[in-house]
């Protein structure tokens, strides 16, 4: 999520920050796909010739690396090795220079690790016992059932003073905190929706063992609508604005969600969070239309996002500065601000929804007049990439040609450099390819984008730089790491979040995607000593390191969208 300015107390904890010494070989550690390209990556030594052996023992290929690159970060030396030819199922033993490296290929190689990221939303559920039946060794008591929830000064009006109470349960906890924010939570749903388009066929298979598994309705369009009505509770019925977040003032401590005692609020009302909300309910209203089971709920939900985006217009300079806000109103909020001093992108992507939901011509207007004019990759701060992938899905008109026009020069240029890579992937050579939640937002969102380019406006020509972008983030990188909890044979064991951390169990919640290298280092000090400062291994498995390490609901859309779309497609 976005920067957070907080102090943490904890013990230094043993931390595996990077593969153990010896270890040179890079590769997917989930696996391959049989017919599909299968590269490995030599770390910085010269490896001769590269011997495989199956699973039995027997040298099945013989291999020398095809080229050489360059970091441009390090200087360090990546000798790239196709083993292409391997075409069957199996394990198979990699040997190069005195190192060994597990290998896996497999048909659906990707449906556990797909099933696992879909699956932590139930995991990352609030106001509900999380159950044994469901999550095994990871349930949990209820925790913030958030049914006496206290209107902010902030956000108080003459129907709801401050003080009033309100009831808005359920919702996900966003990241490695236990507040909820209208913002990151459309995003995440948004892009979660808009892959759900692309496969619909897919997903209605798509089982995640969640308590609706077993009904007439997709899982995953349960587990979105769990949210979903979160977000209906913080819209004002009275004007149609959306508060911006459910929070405490402070922080919660490292501890379990039944043991957090701090008085929760909903806090100031945003343009950002009005027109976001409106996008997502609109969107969700088509998504949810042939589905018996919410029946009513597409029409309560135009309802809503036209409140929303009418609010919205009428206050278009609201954005939420929670600095300013602490200098009026009592008590001071100091959690994620989510913040925002634009909302064109926002405007565009709620027009851009409501127009295809509801055919109104003025928000065809509005789409129109704030369409962006270059593609940028969708994230929660720029939302205007949804509206893109939006309009393609409408297969026809003057805004999906100019989607198009647009998202194939985007994927175009993408793609150039991915022959001299380090890692054969289309991202991780550029230092503005990492930062804050890069894996997300530098990787995966993009990697998406090529997927709707491959569909739409190059069909069959992406996917390929799609699937390398999977094995970059499944260990085919500098570091040697699977950057997913719970896969692969070196994953972050102490994520940034809280729950993972007091709740006794060693592993992680499983199906996280930590936010990975950031060579803004915001978290260093005394006991976070970062062993580069090269911006692809600025990374640390350490339950402290909120800025490499930290997990967020809209991170793991962004995985969740990639590895589905992949998973579906091969």
């Amino acid at each position: 999520m976005k920067a957070k300015l907080f102090v943490v107390s904890f013990t230094c904890m043993a931390m595996s920050l990077v593969v153990k010494a010896g270890d040179v070989i890079r590769l997917n550690q989930v696996g391959y796909l049989p017919g599909q390209e299968k590269v490995i990556v030599i770390d910085n030594v010269a490896p001769g010739r590269i011997t495989v052996k199956n699973a039995a023992g027997k040298t099945v290929l013989k291999a020398k690396a095809g080229r050489m690159a360059v970091s441009p970060f390090t200087g360090k030396k990546r000798y790239v090795v196709d083993l292409s030819a391997l075409k069957n199922a199996g394990d198979y033993t990699i040997e190069a220079n005195g190192s060994t490296a597990k290998l896996h290929i497999a048909d659906k190689v990707y449906h556990d690790i797909a099933t696992a990221a879909a699956k932590s939303y139930y995991l990352m559920r609030s106001g509900v016992p999380i159950e044994q039946k469901f999550a095994g060794k990871f349930a949990r008591p209820l925790g913030h059932p958030d049914t006496n929830v206290l209107v902010h000064a902030s956000a108080a009006t003459s129907l709801r003073p401050e003080g009033t109470v309100l009831s808005s349960p359920l919702g996900w906890y966003d990241a490695g905190d236990f507040n909820k924010y209208i913002v990151n939570s459309a995003f995440t749903i948004g892009m979660m929706l808009a892959v759900y388009e692309q496969l619909p066929d897919y997903f209605a298979n798509f089982q995640l063992n969640i308590p609706e598994s077993g009904d007439a309705t997709p899982d995953l369009l349960d587990e979105l609508m769990f949210n979903i009505k979160w977000m209906f509770t913080m819209q004002d019925p009275a004007d149609g604005g959306v508060y911006h977040k459910l929070t405490t003032p402070n922080f919660e401590g490292f501890v379990m969600p039944i043991d957090c005692h701090q008085t929760r609020y909903v806090v100031k009302k945003s343009v950002t969070a009005a027109y976001d909300f409106a996008a997502v309910m609109a969107k969700a209203a088509r998504a949810y239309k042939q589905v018996p089971a919410y029946k009513d709920f597409p029409a309560a939900a135009v309802r809503a996002a036209k409140a929303a985006f009418e609010w919205a217009k009428a206050h278009p300079a609201d954005f939420y500065r929670q600095g300013e806000m602490n200098k009026k109103f009592q008590p001071a909020v100091n959690t994620g601000e989510y913040g925002d001093g634009k909302a064109d992108d926002e405007l565009f992507w709620a027009a851009t929804e409501l127009y295809l939901t509801t055919g109104d011509a003025s928000y065809l207007d509005d789409a129109k007049r704030t369409m962006p004019t270059k593609f940028s990759v969708p994230v929660w701060g720029n939302v205007g990439g949804l509206g893109i992938f939006a309009w393609l899905q409408a297969f026809s008109g003057e805004l999906s040609e100019k989607s198009k026009m647009l998202l194939g020069e985007f994927a175009a240029q993408t793609v150039k450099n991915t022959p001299t890579s380090n890692f054969q992937a289309p991202f991780g050579d550029k230092a503005t390819d990492f930062g804050w939640g890069c894996l997300a937002e530098g990787f995966c969102a993009p990697a998406i984008s090529l997927l709707f380019a491959d569909k739409y406006v190059a069909p069959g020509k992406y996917r390929k730089e799609a699937l390398r972008t999977v094995d970059y983030i499944l260990g085919r990188n500098p570091l040697g790491y699977c950057y997913v909890t719970g896969f692969g044979q070196h994953s972050p064991m102490h994520p940034h979040q809280r729950i993972s951390s007091a709740d006794g169990i060693v592993e992680p919640m499983p199906g996280l995607l930590v936010g990975g290298p950031n060579p803004g280092q915001q978290d260093k000090g005394s006991m976070l000593n970062y062993l580069s400062n090269a911006p692809d291994e600025s990374y640390l498995d350490h339950e402290g390191s909120y800025a490499s390490n930290e997990i967020a609901i809209n991170w793991n859309a962004c995985l969740v969208g990639l590895l589905c779309w992949i998973d579906a497609l091969f």
